[in-house]
């Protein structure tokens, strides 16, 4: 890799998966996967070393549906119809792109985003996690929903795993 667009192309083509550890970065080379915030979080931090200018790393809240996601029919199987999920990608000279995998494409979920903000790469651990889970606890209470938030993060943790398969 000798430039910006190489590092791009290569971590959109490493294998998606959740790293051993979120906190450290370097494992997205290391282990050779990476889930939507471990790779966007080691593209911002290659990016500020590297004084390449107007990199964002953001959290998008979308609702992950069938439809937009990859994920069988684990949600219809449970009666749901979407998740708010929290995807972390980049926004660079204002325009959003995921690196995630091969087929990611931000276009997908473009018109289901419920919130956005933006985060550093030391984010994407515990604070990401706190903030998705208050999301959903809130959207949950909001639409005085019959499912717990126990139940419904169930249900997302099978869809992220399917996610690997």
């Amino acid at each position: 890799m000798t430039n910006w667009d190489d590092v791009l192309l290569h971590v959109k083509n490493i294998p998606y998966g959740r790293n051993s550890n979120r906190e450290d970065l370097s494992l997205v080379l290391k282990e050779n996967k990476g889930s939507c915030s471990s790779k966007h979080a080691f593209l911002k931090e290659i990016a500020s070393q590297n004084n390449i200018p107007n990199v964002q790393l953001i959290i998008g809240i979308y609702k992950m549906k069938e439809s937009n996601t990859k994920i069988g029919t684990i949600l219809s199987e449970n009666t749901i119809y979407y998740i708010p999920e929290a995807h972390c990608y980049l926004n660079i000279n204002g325009e959003r792109l995921d690196y995630t995998t091969g087929s990611s494409n931000f276009e997908k979920i473009k018109n289901d985003l419920l919130e956005e903000i933006e985060i550093e790469p030391y984010q994407v651990g515990e604070f990401k996690i706190k903030y998705h889970q208050d999301f959903i606890k809130k959207w949950l209470s909001d639409s005085n929903a019959t499912i717990t938030f126990d139940q419904l993060w169930a249900v997302r943790e099978q869809c992220i795993a399917y996610l690997s398969i």
